[in-house]
């Protein structure tokens, strides 16, 4: 899975969030309890599994995603870029002011050793 390469490089802090729902508008956050934050070589580690994602075909399941991550800058103001995954249908969805077009949809096999390591990140991060 490609990431935007400027926003990892600085991204001091993500954000896991369990999604409760679809964001209101198209350009709004995804709803849901923020779960866990990571930071240093946590957050490193944790783009890195993202990164090694591999490639999916396409499933359509209406995209429900139960997972996203945040990244933030030092600024800690506005997400650099947050990513949804539903691990049902293949599908991330990003968005953020550093995700170009090419990268807003992509798809994972979420049966691959780094999807099932990511999602029990995911899980571990969760009360």
């Amino acid at each position: 899975m490609q990431l935007p390469l400027e926003a990892v490089a600085a991204t001091k802090l993500i954000e896991v969030v369990r999604i409760s729902a679809l964001p209101a508008g198209r350009d709004d956050p995804y709803p849901g309890t923020a779960v866990a934050h990571w930071t240093g070589s946590e957050a490193a580690a944790a783009l890195a599994l993202i990164e090694s994602l591999p490639g999916s075909a396409q499933h359509r399941c209406g995209f429900s995603p139960g997972w996203s991550v945040r990244a933030y800058d030092n600024s800690l103001d506005l997400a650099l870029f947050e990513a949804a995954f539903c691990f049902t249908c293949h599908e991330v969805r990003m968005r953020g002011t550093a995700v170009p077009p090419a990268l807003a949809t992509q798809f994972f096999d979420p049966g691959a050793l780094p999807a099932r390591s990511l999602l029990s990140l995911f899980r571990k991060a969760a009360p």
